[in-house]
């Protein structure tokens, strides 16, 4: 049906195509009519993070910014659902247009900005959604915030999205934010987790729950920056790692069109070097926190590789722009057992 589908939203400009897909996501749950189009993932749970994931296939951040259409995407049959990148306050991202298809590559560049309604909005959202299974919340800084400050706006998103989280996801690493990937450098990095894991022990007394951290990275990351990543996150006990977000790399889509608009490039393009990382990151890590794989899944042998790779659960965005929800299921048959 998706295929069906496709040619009119494609049609449409991309973000256009994207709001109109998840209100008519939302409508079709809301009637009953998903439950009939949407094939069942199979069952295949894993813990991972203290967690039990129903199966390993997850929805990655950035579809859903605001987490206004959670039950709607957890119809489609993910094993866990990431909301945001949410901010501290509301913001409206970077001037449009900001998104753009390279459908000859299977890939997406978005230059967004951390658009959304601002994380008190998104923590309403979550109140009134009715799904109970794992919610990831994904937190960064706001624009305006400056660099050397920024610790103070993701302890301001861990401390509101606690309660509301399985799992709460740091994002260090989109490229669509002024200096925001130098978070990742090795003293700003120890600093931040520092700081992070320090309130993670605070809320966890006060609210009575541990609520596991996951920090997300680059894929444009040298292999001794990748070795010091690895080891500051063992050395300040996060519970998972998320690799990766979008590339800035332009490698086999220079001659596309829109392929040299700026921003963060996702989808099949972006797959070899996100897998990359995942397996020197298991090396560099032995089995002391899990990998999350997501970059470049288009097809259920992408979602294998990442697993094969050295990640324990895969999630997925850009690829069910050309595929549609059937990638879940396909993804989570490829990999059940692995």
């Amino acid at each position: 049906m998706f295929q069906l589908l496709r040619p009119a939203l494609f049609a449409l400009d991309p973000e256009t195509a994207h709001h109109a897909t998840l209100d008519a996501l939302k409508t079709a749950h809301c009637t009953g009519a998903l439950s009939f189009i949407v094939k069942r993932p199979v069952d295949d749970p894993r813990t991972v993070m203290g967690l039990t994931f129903p199966n390993p296939v997850g929805l990655a951040a950035g579809l859903d910014k605001n987490g206004a259409y959670i039950d709607a995407l957890a119809a489609l049959g993910f094993g866990f659902i990431e909301i945001g990148t949410v901010t501290p306050r509301a913001q409206s991202g970077n001037p449009k247009p900001r998104m753009f298809r390279l459908p000859q590559a299977q890939g997406i560049i978005n230059r967004m900005g951390f658009n959304n309604g601002g994380v008190d909005a998104l923590v309403e959202n979550v109140k009134r959604a009715k799904f109970k299974g794992i919610l990831g919340i994904n937190i960064g800084k706001n624009a305006d915030t400056p660099i050397e400050k920024a610790a103070d706006d993701y302890l301001i998103g861990l401390r509101k999205v606690y309660a509301h989280a399985s799992y709460v996801a740091i994002n260090i690493s989109s490229p669509n934010t002024k200096n925001l990937r130098q978070l990742q450098g090795g003293d700003e990095l120890d600093a931040l987790l520092s700081q992070l894991k320090a309130e993670q022990e605070k809320l966890a007394q006060q609210h009575g729950k541990y609520i596991p951290l996951a920090v997300k990275i680059a894929p444009d990351l040298d292999s001794d920056q990748i070795k010091q990543i690895a080891a500051l996150l063992i050395k300040h006990r996060i519970d998972g790692v998320i690799a990766t977000n979008t590339t800035l790399s332009r490698e086999g889509v220079e001659h596309l069109p829109h392929g040299n608009e700026t921003g963060g490039l996702s989808g099949e393009p972006v797959r070899a070097k996100s897998t990359a990382v995942i397996r020197q990151l298991a090396a560099e890590l032995h089995g002391a926190l899990p990998i999350i794989g997501v970059g470049g899944i288009v097809k259920g042998a992408d979602a294998l590789e990442k697993m094969q790779a050295g990640a324990a659960l895969v999630q997925m965005y850009s690829g069910m722009i050309y595929r549609g929800w059937e990638l879940v299921a396909e993804s989570a048959a490829a990999i059940k057992g692995k």
